[in-house]
């Protein structure tokens, strides 16, 4: 049997509950890995419009707070998702700070990894990951690919389909 993104789930920023992402089965998700302190942290406002315009659709947005980059992520899961509220008024999820690279990181950017190739790991913050229905990766985007791209919309919009 192959393993898909179902087959994984992160701990939730409030430290309450996990983000099982089999929880989504039949929606497509975009997966970030994301820091408060990046110079492409104004992507958190995009990715609150993405998920706006298309949550209603079934689109899952998860940002996946790291600090593997520049140390660009600090604080706390408490202090993570304070900036999160009242910077950007974010309301899609937001699993609590993860590792993204190396032996310890998460398995999913492992899996993503094996899955799309060695390019598509996040070499810093922000990399994008869209899953789809069906749990498995279609694409992956670098930092520069704006969460409002027409190119990423495009993307998502079949997905959707």
């Amino acid at each position: 049997m192959s393993i898909t993104a179902y087959d994984f789930e992160f701990e939730n920023i409030s430290g309450v509950d996990k983000i099982r992402l089999d929880n989504y089965k039949n929606q497509p998700m975009l997966i970030v890995n994301t820091a408060s302190l990046c110079g492409f942290t104004p992507q958190y406002a995009n990715l609150e419009i993405l998920w706006q315009k298309y949550k209603k659709l079934g689109l899952i947005v998860i940002a996946v707070p790291s600090n593997d980059f520049g140390h660009q992520e600090p604080g706390t899961n408490e202090v993570i998702a304070e900036f999160c509220k009242v910077n950007f008024n974010i309301s899609f999820l937001i699993t609590a700070k993860t590792k993204v690279i190396g032996h310890s990181a998460h398995p999913f950017f492992h899996w993503s990894r094996q899955r799309l190739g060695w390019l598509s790991g996040p070499k810093w913050n922000f990399y994008k990951y869209l899953v789809n229905k069906n749990g498995e990766l279609v694409n992956w985007f670098a930092p520069f690919t704006s969460s409002t791209s027409q190119k990423l919309q495009n993307i998502i919009e079949v997905q959707l389909s």
